[in-house]
């Protein structure tokens, strides 16, 4: 016997990742991917984050909402064992599931409000742009950090592939700084160095690649030994005005 459920989504996520293509496989590992959640009315009000100060941490719970009308299977290939081998959809955290209903760990910068709208200023999410968030919960450390677990087929994080940058990419990071007050060439490093390419791309060189982070558009290569990120280009996707640092 079953039952189905139907859940109020309570706010929306503002975030550097503007595809699904580059998004770190797991929170915490690119710490340099800032963003916000907006809590939407009726819970668009500061009682309701009353002693959340007092935490450095949340639990985030969201939708999968670009997956929702895509099929689910019992078994799948995950990244980190190169696509070659298949493991059960419960045994993984693959974002195509019978319920699309993602977790994710993330640190708390600040909380704020300006006019009607209030935001939780976070950090290291793997959050899309737009994603719509269902609850959040505080981070406990004595009862949510286990040191002593077990990490499967996953027990290490993956090690960051050296990511090198053109001339070029240089001067339009800089200049990037300069007019949105962001560390571009840091986010980049972590984001391209974790390898977003799918498993039957690993290993092929000389083929382009771009990711869309924040408003800018990243353009680079695959290389024997490292990436190159061969140009920049901004702004893209949103007009200067509404580009904010969150």
């Amino acid at each position: 016997m079953t039952s189905t459920f139907q859940f109020q989504q309570i706010g929306v996520v503002h975030s550097c990742y503007k595809q699904k293509f580059g998004i770190p496989r797991q929170p915490g590992l690119v710490t340099e991917a800032s963003g916000s959640i907006e809590l939407l009315p009726p819970f668009n009000r500061l009682d309701v984050l009353d002693g959340l100060d007092g935490f450095s941490h949340i639990w985030v719970h969201f939708i999968f909402h670009e997956c929702m009308t895509d099929n689910w299977k019992a078994k799948i290939r995950p990244p980190r064992l190169g696509g070659k081998e298949k493991m059960g959809i419960f045994a993984t955290r693959a974002t195509h599931r019978p319920n699309p209903l993602g977790l994710s760990v993330v640190e708390v910068k600040a909380v704020r409000k300006e006019g009607n709208r209030v935001f939780i200023d976070i950090i290291g999410a793997d959050l899309l742009d737009q994603t719509p968030v269902v609850d959040i919960k505080p981070y406990l450390p004595y009862a949510d950090a286990l040191p002593e677990a077990k990490g499967g087929f996953a027990p290490l994080p993956t090690t960051l592939k050296a990511v090198k940058f053109s001339e070029l990419a240089i001067q339009q990071a800089n200049h990037y700084k300069e007019t949105y007050h962001r560390d571009l060439i840091t986010l980049i490093e972590q984001v391209i160095g974790q390898d977003p390419r799918p498993s039957y791309l690993v290993g092929s060189e000389g083929r382009d690649h771009g990711n869309q982070l924040w408003n800018a558009n990243i353009k680079w290569t695959a290389k024997t030994d490292h990436f190159l990120v061969t140009q920049i280009e901004f702004p893209v996707g949103e007009p200067h005005e509404q580009v904010k640092d969150a």
